[in-house]
């Protein structure tokens, strides 16, 4: 499936749940053709999200848009079918959580999905070199996952940078997500310094006008692109 990049894709984390619909139709309107479900389990991470029901609330609430399941949780294997009924398109796990990386992305694989692998802001690039030709997408954390509204981690930029650099190595084609306190800020610097897709939970879903947050954000991104291309 090919997209224009760079792409936003909204983080259900930090949406009103009573409201969740009608928020995600403001996000489709505004042009949103990716979105972003995390996972927390209460254990990988000090907090707890949601499960398969709401991701295929999502599904159902969001036909046409791009459905990634970023699971921040242990044992991540248990789980992957569940998810992939649930309507998921990519299903992103932590290196830091699969003891047998290659297996969970291959199990992956064979529930129909594409593959993302994240890793946390402490945890070296060069880890994940043995995968990155299997891969779909590399997610950066850039700041440590289980909160949403958290301060972007700085050094995230250079980090981004140095995984471009990688995957021209690599000569692979895997897309780069940074996820974790993305706004008007910075999103324009992520984009230049080579991010592809932009999750963004709270600087969207607490914005006074969502659609016109995204199309700030979106507007942004599109001069990082300039930049960097």
């Amino acid at each position: 499936m090919e997209f224009e990049l760079p792409i936003l894709s909204p983080s259900i984390l930090a949406a009103d749940y009573s409201n969740l619909g009608n928020q995600l139709q403001l996000c489709e309107k505004a042009g949103t053709k990716w979105i972003h479900c995390d996972i927390m389990d209460g254990h990988f991470v000090p907090n707890i999200s949601f499960g398969p029901d709401v991701v295929a609330a999502v599904r159902d609430s969001a036909p046409n848009m791009f459905l990634e399941t970023h699971l921040m949780i242990e044992n991540p294997d248990n789980y992957i079918e569940a998810f992939a009924d649930a309507g998921s398109e990519l299903i992103t796990v932590h290196l830091e959580a699969c003891p047998h990386l290659h297996r969970t992305l291959n199990l992956i694989q064979l529930n129909g999905c594409m593959t993302g692998v994240a890793i946390n802001p402490a945890t070296s690039l060069e880890l994940i070199r043995p995968v990155l030709k299997i891969v779909d997408l590399v997610v950066i954390m850039t700041v440590n996952p289980g909160f949403g509204g958290q301060t972007f981690i700085e050094s995230s930029y250079e980090k981004i940078q140095r995984l471009t650099a990688i995957r021209m190595e690599e000569q692979t084609q895997f897309l780069i997500e940074t996820d974790g306190g993305v706004g008007l800020k910075n999103i324009q610097k992520l984009v230049k310094s080579g991010a592809d897709i932009l999750v963004a939970g709270s600087s969207i879903f607490r914005a006074d006008d969502i659609p016109e947050r995204i199309e700030l954000l979106r507007k942004k991104a599109n001069l990082g692109r300039k930049d960097f291309v």
